[in-house]
């Protein structure tokens, strides 16, 4: 599939001079504009490169690490189902986190429930944080 990656630039661009709006906190879920990106990282979607993420980790007002989610119905180490979002069944994408600017969330969606969020975390500390080369 052919990557539109000049429409997207026209549109950073834009973003890049907008003030940042979204005041966001850990658990939300947010339609952030993921853009379009190289080779098998994780897209934005549509014509507006836009893709739910879940906010991770806030830093500062900023700042954060979030984890895009799918609606396509995946299975593997890195996947983790986080149950419906917008009437849609929802996977975080671990191995797809993220540090990204607040000027890129768009809209928020809801808020996780803090069981969910909770072993979400769990599970993406122990299958992406092991770095088995440092030890």
């Amino acid at each position: 599939m052919k990557k539109d990656f000049k429409t997207w630039h026209i549109k950073k661009e834009k973003l890049n001079d907008a003030g940042a709006r979204a005041l966001f906190q850990e658990r939300e879920v947010w339609w952030c504009l993921l853009g379009v990106n190289v080779g098998y990282e994780q897209d934005g979607g549509q014509r507006d490169f836009e893709r739910p993420v879940i906010i991770l980790k806030k830093f500062n007002l900023d700042v954060c690490l979030v984890i895009p989610l799918t609606a396509r119905p995946k299975k593997g180490i890195y996947y983790f189902p986080v149950g419906t979002i917008e009437e849609r069944d929802a996977v975080a994408v671990l191995s797809q986190v993220r540090l990204i600017d607040r000027r890129r969330l768009v809209n928020k969606i809801c808020t996780l429930e803090e069981n969910i969020f909770r072993a979400l975390v769990q599970d993406f500390m122990k299958k992406c944080l092991p770095f088995t080369a440092l030890k």
